[in-house]
């Protein structure tokens, strides 16, 4: 006959049995992504209503690329010309104009310079630029594209910051105004970046997955100042257009990024890498490319095809409550704005063809 097990054992196990459901039901936050029970109607768009052009793209190899492929992929999505921002300049700009025209895609393939900041005490670094420059604009660069690194990692001899308003390049900006180029201009990342990794913080799953990314309040030094100082280049260049990437970081505060495109005249936004923040405000982003049609460009950041229907679905549906691509990246949902076709088509290629000198038109409708 079985003894009676003591009260005390039967109180443990009753416990860790308490325990073991826990743990089964416990999970950590990032794995936390239940599908949604919601039932609406869904528009995958996989390619644009009308054609575009991709303002914001990286081909960093050009030179020996495929542009077959290329184009293709671009074809499948109603793409009609890209900007590739990542030319270099000199002879590496020059080869990769060259492979374009191997392949005879000179009226699809748009590439930007780039500039090297980090020599700006050589006494005549700003006449060196400057020629690079003219030859590279003579080789057929159509703009000139600056990198958040420069006005924010670049120092000088002396180790110090080169702000992106340093007074030594003002001359490289009024030559872009003379030329006619615009600059794609990338200043600093998300403000989040710079804040307490908290649970305030609402960027708190990317930093965690992506920490190289945090920042502390001064590194290098507070977001504010990054940002005004590429603003201050804006307003002493006002006869330069300036395509500000990202939207400025300001996609989450358009009534911020109004007044600031109210002030300076000659900036412009593209959209690449910030269409979540616009999907989850849809009538405030309604309201915002109303008044702001004119000044709005499309660009997609990282050259990635199958991420552009997610563009395409906010700009051009009605769909309601979407995941964006990257969960990490922003973990909650969308919806479509529903543009109407004139807006749609500023934004898809007419501001384009109005900012950037030398497009072939003749891709797009003439109306």
């Amino acid at each position: 006959m079985l003894k009676k097990i003591p009260a005390i054992l039967v109180f443990l196990i009753f416990n860790l049995c308490l325990i073991a459901q826990e743990d089964v039901l416990r999970m950590d936050f990032e794995a936390y992504d239940p599908p949604s029970t919601l039932v609406v109607p869904e528009h995958i768009i996989t390619n644009a209503k009308f054609p575009f052009i991709d303002v914001h793209s990286h081909h960093w190899r050009m030179a020996e690329q495929n542009l077959d492929l290329l184009i293709r992929q671009m074809d499948s999505m109603n793409m009609k010309i890209v900007v590739n921002l990542s030319g270099r300049g000199g002879e590496k700009l020059k080869n990769m104009m060259d492979n374009v025209k191997k392949y005879g895609y000179e009226d699809r393939i748009v590439i930007f310079t780039n500039i090297e900041l980090r020599s700006i005490d050589e006494p005549d670094w700003a006449e060196e630029t400057i020629k690079q420059i003219e030859y590279d604009y003579k080789n057929g660069a159509k703009g000139l594209k600056i990198y958040k690194s420069q006005g924010m990692a670049n120092l000088d001899k002396a180790g110090n910051r080169i702000p992106i308003n340093d007074p030594r390049i003002d001359p490289i900006w009024a030559k872009c105004g003379e030329l006619g180029i615009p600059v794609l201009i990338h200043s600093a990342d998300p403000k989040s970046f710079w804040e307490p990794h908290d649970s305030l913080n609402e960027r708190w799953l990317e930093l965690k997955l992506r920490p190289r990314r945090k920042r502390g309040p001064d590194n290098p030094v507070p977001w504010e100042t990054i940002i005004a100082e590429q603003h201050d280049i804006f307003k002493k260049h006002p006869n330069t257009s300036f395509i500000n990437a990202h939207m400025g970081w300001y996609a989450n505060d358009l009534q911020k990024l109004g007044e600031l495109l109210d002030e300076m005249p000659n900036m412009y936004v593209e959209i690449g890498a910030v269409i979540a923040e616009l999907g989850r405000q849809p009538r405030m982003a309604n309201r915002f490319f109303e008044k702001y049609q004119d000044k709005v460009l499309f660009g997609k950041d990282s050259y990635k095809p199958k991420e552009y229907p997610t563009y395409f679905r906010v700009l051009e549906s009605d769909d309601e409550y979407f995941p964006y691509y990257k969960r990490y990246h922003a973990f909650w949902k969308m919806y479509g704005l529903d543009l109407p076709d004139e807006i749609l088509k500023k934004l898809y290629y007419k501001n384009a063809l109005k900012i950037i000198p030398g497009l072939d038109k003749s891709l797009f409708p003439n109306d």
